[in-house]
């Protein structure tokens, strides 16, 4: 896959691809352009073979600062909320798609760029990293997930508090919440620490992740038809038979 876009570059190389956004001189911070970038992008990466993304943000100040003010300071309402449907819909393709996800917050990662971070299964950070809904402080709301997804990482009371109070959250407190999984000491050992986690999946049957990701918190009957529906496939045909044979099992695709 070419990179074709302006404010986001991505390296499709390996089984693992790196999709950044691309404007540090704004601190990445989110528009229109971005959005509609990121759409394109993960909707052609939805029909890929890749086995794994990390999301990050160019150089070391932030990941994503948030959404671009002095883009949306004129936006009439109704420009308003195209903005915040376009950027939803830029995470709900972001949070379904087939395979493992690592945010890869380094620095500021505020607003737009939280709700980003959280669209993704994973996130790890820097020590460094900043987090927080601060939109309240604007006299607005988060507009592009964030109140319908901090909360089940955090729990409802927290994410109020967080949101209502616009605060920043650190690090520490971010992984301490269950926000970020694992912290690293720059952003070379967080690239690193991204690609050490996919070496565990890589060698997992992509159909059974795939599955997997899609039927959590859906119900115990889903599960029940997902358990059922991926029996007799080439890789459980596969993964069950070198389980017998004491031998590595080799999955191939999907």
């Amino acid at each position: 896959m070419t990179n074709k876009f302006e404010t986001i570059s991505l390296d499709a190389s390996g089984d693992v691809a790196v999709l950044s956004i691309n404007r540090p001189a704004k601190l990445n911070a989110l528009n229109i352009q971005v959005h509609r970038e990121l759409k394109e992008c993960l909707s052609e990466l939805q029909r890929s073979n890749l086995k794994g993304l990390i999301l990050t943000g160019e150089g070391e100040k932030a990941f994503i600062a948030g959404a671009d003010i002095a883009e949306m300071r004129p936006m009439t309402n109704g420009e308003a909320r195209a903005f915040s449907e376009l950027g939803q819909m830029v995470t709900i393709l972001l949070e379904s798609l087939p395979f493992p996800t690592i945010a890869a917050v380094n620095g500021f990662a505020l607003g737009g760029g939280f709700e980003m971070a959280m669209a993704c299964d994973f996130i790890f950070a820097t020590n460094n990293a900043v987090f927080g809904l601060p939109e309240v402080k604007l006299g607005l709301i988060p507009g592009f997930g964030g109140t319908q997804r901090l909360f089940r990482i955090v729990g409802e009371r927290r994410a109020k508090e967080i949101m209502l109070s616009g605060r920043n959250v650190t690090a520490a407190e971010a992984k301490s919440l269950g926000i970020a999984l694992e912290l690293f000491e720059n952003k070379a050992a967080l690239m690193e620490g991204c690609q050490n986690w996919f070496k565990l999946t890589l060698a997992n049957s992509p159909a059974a992740i795939s599955r997997a990701k899609a039927t959590i918190g859906k119900g115990f009957d889903v599960e029940a038809m997902e358990f059922g529906n991926i029996f007799q496939s080439p890789e459980m045909i596969e993964g069950t038979s070198a389980f017998l044979e004491k031998r590595k099992a080799n999955f191939t695709g999907k």
